[in-house]
């Protein structure tokens, strides 16, 4: 990775992975990497997959879908977005996604940088076997992420 204030590149494969038991994040650039300007990430996700109906409020969000198929669930509407749509989440709306029925990949933006820590924190929860409802919720207050909704089964 790069450090703040310097230009860097990533050749396809590269970036620090995080395994979140069910799919695995990459890590293109955090907080460190850019000023804290953004955070970028590449997710494969399997299909059905999705987390809770939720809030960021300390960030803006945005998908890119690179292949596959995602339901976004965005401020009460539903949207079908197969490779090449672009959504925009604005910080403070409510917003969540399901995967479709095929495994599917997308870049997630946060402006300003954001939820890394999130994900480091979930994958040590999933890893040590002490992700629950209540540890979620809590790692999501840290990260400044309102659950809303229910969990989904096989979100954890």
């Amino acid at each position: 990775m790069g450090k703040a204030g310097r230009g860097f590149v990533l050749l396809p494969g590269e970036g620090r992975a995080i395994d979140l038991g069910s799919f695995q994040v990459s890590i293109k650039a955090a907080a460190q990497d850019t000023d804290s300007a953004f955070s970028l990430l590449e997710a494969d996700e399997p299909p059905d997959f999705g987390p809770p109906l939720h809030i960021h409020t300390d960030a803006a969000e945005a998908f890119y879908v690179l292949e596959g198929v995602y339901v976004i669930f965005l401020d009460g509407q539903e949207f079908s977005c197969p490779a090449g749509s672009f959504i925009f989440i604005p910080a403070g709306i409510p917003h969540g996604f399901r995967v479709g029925k095929v495994a599917s990949r997308k870049l997630v933006l946060f402006t300003p940088a954001a939820m890394v820590g999130y994900f480091d924190d979930l994958s040590e929860a999933i890893r040590n076997g002490t992700a629950d409802d209540a540890l979620l919720g809590e790692i999501a207050d840290r990260h400044s992420m309102e659950v809303i909704g229910p969990i989904p089964e096989g979100y954890l």
